[in-house]
């Protein structure tokens, strides 16, 4: 419902409007310019998986190295890894979190990177 001012000084006292209002409907290529805004902003994850080969202690260390992670939050997020089976190690955009999983792999972690 849209407001009608009146010429007085009690605007915000004015009534209703008896004007129908219109809206245009969004065109296709507005809706295709929103949904690649919106994958755009949709945040990416960084997934580490467990495996048989990297010790404990190595997890934790790659994950204070890499990520600036103290020791007690490498070591939980390595334990969830451990018991879990995985662990969302960081995120971001597309870009960085690609970058994080490259750097990962070059310390021989399994990692695959997934839209939040």
């Amino acid at each position: 419902m849209r407001w009608r001012l009146r010429s007085c000084h009690h605007r915000d006292m004015a009534g209703p409007s008896t004007r129908p209002t219109t809206t245009a409907a969004p065109t296709e290529q507005s809706v295709r310019d929103a949904d690649a805004t919106a994958a755009a902003e949709t945040p990416w994850q960084t997934i580490v998986w467990n495996d048989p080969v990297n010790l404990m202690s190595y997890v934790t260390f790659v994950f204070q190295k890499l990520f600036g992670y103290s020791r007690q939050k490498a070591t939980k997020l390595m334990l969830d890894v451990h018991h879990k089976g995985r662990a969302t190690v960081s995120s971001g955009s597309k870009e960085k979190v690609e970058a994080d999983v490259a750097k990962l792999h070059a310390a021989g972690l399994w990692a695959t990177m997934q839209k939040a």
